[in-house]
């Protein structure tokens, strides 16, 4: 196999498919798409209803693939760019339809269950609603109306050669309404309208549920997908263009300026600045960067303005291969679902034969048709076989996300079922073990006059740490200045100075220099903070503050 896919134009792509009821469905359309020639492997995810497939591209197209998946009765997409804008949209389409027909189901079918109640508990007055006419007026648009999507997909199954829930819905309510009609119609006995229209409601029910919780699980994606800014700043022929993100080219000379999200991945071309890049690294403190840098897109640029050529746009920045991994997971298959897939595939087969057995056998016992009937119906609509199906991927796809949200990716299903048996954890230190926010520790005065306290700066012929009333005073000075700065260092340097009560100064010309650190004017004072860059740029000596790193 190793072989020959080595020799084909292997790809790896992905089919929104639309329609699957339960876990049958997704058997058949995995069957349908594996028996598919140029089809290396295909996997099926009834949670997030997508189709995963390796295929030889020489061979046969995702499009084709889409077509196969539609012959046999379902709606299939290739995922692109917008697909999940397209699914959510679909979903909330599907949310609505399913709305609607559950509560014109709810609304005939309470008030046979409620007369059911009250005629069990001996109270008079509403066996109107279980008897004549009535039943039967309030059951069928329950079981027309609401139960039409069981019918369809009953028929859509059956037709493809496979049996589904659907199958097992449509029997057991028609199996329970027809026979009720019957009776009605031509002789008189009990009628079983309100069991075919509760059971209706009660699946759309779970199946509005089921649509509403696939919806909360593809939070993780949305959030991640949200970073990214819809437009960018790029210079073409001269003159600087706002276009959509999606518009940027490799190649492109893009702008960002101070507090803006970095479109794409990049080089830095001119400018200096820091870069928050903690959505990608966890690492609190900003990034210098300076020409020849690396940008990544998503990273917010935090003070000086950057001029970079795009490199890499689209499916291929960091934060788009951040996304195709957490979808990977969330469709990947562990080991028990593979498991819980074979045993579905041949479920439904199953409950109808002991369905049928079990109306022969109540039949010939009882020799009652209404006893066999209820009991045949009872067996197919409780042997739903969605749980089966459901439980693992959707129990895959909100622990995947939930680790998306916390920075924590795993690169499918089964690596995530192997979990409880770990015996030694990596750990990356910042923002993972520790709070990711710097504290002052330790404030040290640099200088002629270190050890007397007389200030910092003017030389570096030694560091003392004793004299607190010149530590106060570097504090105080540093503080003023910091205070205008949103720099995480210059913020812990203000908490500290507050910490220990000092009272801060206000600062005048305040001035930001990029990849360098910040400059303004503090009592008639000119005062540096900044790296040792900045330092011997004004001719300051950094040999001491570099000892005492």
């Amino acid at each position: 196999m190793a072989d020959k896919a080595a020799a084909q134009e292997v790809r790896k792509g992905t089919l929104i498919v639309t329609g699957m009821s339960c876990a049958a469905c997704s058997a058949r359309v995995e069957r349908v798409l594996n028996g598919t020639d140029g089809v290396i492997s295909a996997g099926v995810n009834l949670a997030t209803n997508k189709a995963t497939i390796e295929y030889d591209a020489d061979q046969i197209s995702l499009e084709k693939l889409a077509e196969k998946v539609t012959d046999i009765g379902y709606q299939a997409f290739k995922a692109e760019d917008d697909a999940v804008d397209r699914e959510q949209k679909a979903r909330s389409r599907e949310i609505a339809r399913l709305k609607g027909r559950f509560y014109v189901a709810a609304a005939c079918s309470l008030p046979m269950l409620l007369a059911m109640i009250l005629h069990l508990f001996g109270v008079k007055g509403f066996d109107w609603l279980m008897t004549g006419l009535v039943p039967f007026l309030l059951a069928t648009p329950v079981q027309f109306y609401s139960g039409a999507q069981f019918y369809v997909g009953a028929y859509r199954s059956l037709k493809s050669g496979s049996a589904n829930m659907d199958v097992l819905v449509a029997m057991g309510t028609s199996a329970a309404y027809f026979y009720s009609v019957v009776i009605t119609f031509t002789t008189s006995g009990h009628v079983y309208f309100e069991s075919s229209a509760i059971i209706i409601t009660l699946v759309l029910l779970g199946k509005l549920l089921e649509a509403a919780a696939r919806g909360r699980t593809s939070e993780a994606i949305k959030k991640l997908m949200g970073l990214v800014p819809k437009t960018a700043w790029v210079i073409r022929n001269g003159q600087e263009l706002e276009i959509a993100v999606a518009e940027v080219v490799p190649g492109d000379v893009v702008i960002v300026r101070p507090g803006e999200r970095i479109p794409v991945d990049g080089q830095v071309l001119e400018g200096h600045s820091a870069v928050d890049e903690s959505m990608l690294t966890g690492e609190s403190l900003p990034v210098e960067k300076e020409p020849g840098d690396a940008v990544t897109g998503a990273t917010i640029n935090k003070n000086g303005l950057l001029k970079f050529r795009a490199e890499k746009t689209g499916k291929d920045t960091v934060l788009a291969r951040i996304i195709r991994l957490v979808e990977e997971a969330q469709g990947s298959k562990a080991p028990i679902q593979r498991l819980a897939d074979v045993i579905s595939g041949y479920f439904v087969p199953a409950v109808l034969g002991i369905a049928v057995l079990t109306f022969i056998i109540w039949y010939i016992l009882t020799g009652e048709f209404a006893t066999a009937l209820i009991n045949f119906t009872s067996v197919l609509v409780i042997a739903c076989p969605c749980a089966l199906g459901l439980a693992t991927p959707t129990a895959i796809m909100v622990g995947t996300g939930k680790g998306a949200e916390n920075g924590i990716l795993f690169k499918g299903g089964e690596h995530l079922e192997r979990a409880h048996s770990l015996t030694a954890i990596i750990l990356d230190k910042t923002g993972t073990i520790t709070k990711g926010e710097p504290q002052v520790t330790d404030v040290r005065v640099c200088g002629a006059d270190a050890g007397a306290g007389a200030g910092a700066g003017a030389g570096a012929e030694g560091c003392a740490g004793t004299d607190a009333d010149a530590e106060g005073r570097l504090l105080r000075l540093a503080a003023a200045v910091e205070k205008n700065s949103e720099h995480p260092l210059a913020q812990a340097i203000v908490i500290k100075a507050r910490d220990n009560g000092i009272t801060i100064p206000e600062a005048t010309s305040f001035e930001a220099l990029p990849g360098y650190g910040v400059a303004a004017v503090v009592e008639g004072q000119t005062l540096l903070i900044g790296n040792t860059r900045l330092m011997e740029s004004k001719g300051i000596a950094a040999e001491a503050f570099q000892e005492q790193r």
